[in-house]
């Protein structure tokens, strides 16, 4: 007999997104990292700075929670905090030069992950699962309009289906 929440898209997505941390947990121990902490470092490698505030934005989380994160990771040597020349009371944080290494090996060994969840997807389903995670996501945060980035990756998707 099956359980009452099988059927349960809800279900299945945590099911799958436990696997997932799991694993990319299990990878992230080999260099040292905890999960979460490789979203600041691979958000850090696409600017030069950004502030605790505008770090804190993009990964969905309250400022002090992000203030915490960059903390363990300076101790760590991967980032750097430096005061707003005029306001100390903003923060700005940048990759160390090991960080930006190991930026690199998370991009690495989050491909690889991707790789072996989505084994047997083909291209049109990897981007159809992506579309529709992304509007699942938009209905639970209850948010009509996109950010930037998922209007970009949305129009990719649309180009890529009608090839």
């Amino acid at each position: 007999m099956k359980h009452p929440v099988a059927k349960s898209v809800g279900w299945a997505l945590v099911h799958a997104a436990r696997l997932h941390r799991t694993r990319i947990g299990e990878r992230l121990a080999g260099l040292g990292l905890f999960p979460g902490q490789e979203q600041v470092l691979q958000a850090l490698s696409t600017v030069d700075t950004m502030t605790m505030g505008e770090l804190a934005h993009i990964l969905r989380v309250k400022p002090p929670t992000a203030s915490k994160t960059i903390a363990r990771l300076a101790a760590q040597g991967l980032v750097e905090r430096i005061a707003e020349p005029g306001d100390a009371r903003i923060v700005i944080v940048r990759l160390t030069e090991e960080g930006a290494i190991r930026a690199v090996a998370i991009d690495k060994l989050w491909n690889e992950v991707e790789n072996e969840l989505l084994d047997g997807f083909d291209n049109k389903e990897r981007k159809r699962l992506r579309k529709l995670l992304r509007k699942a996501a938009r209905n639970l945060a209850g948010v009509q309009a996109l950010d930037e980035a998922e209007e970009e990756a949305d129009a990719d998707d649309a180009d890529d289906m009608v090839e």
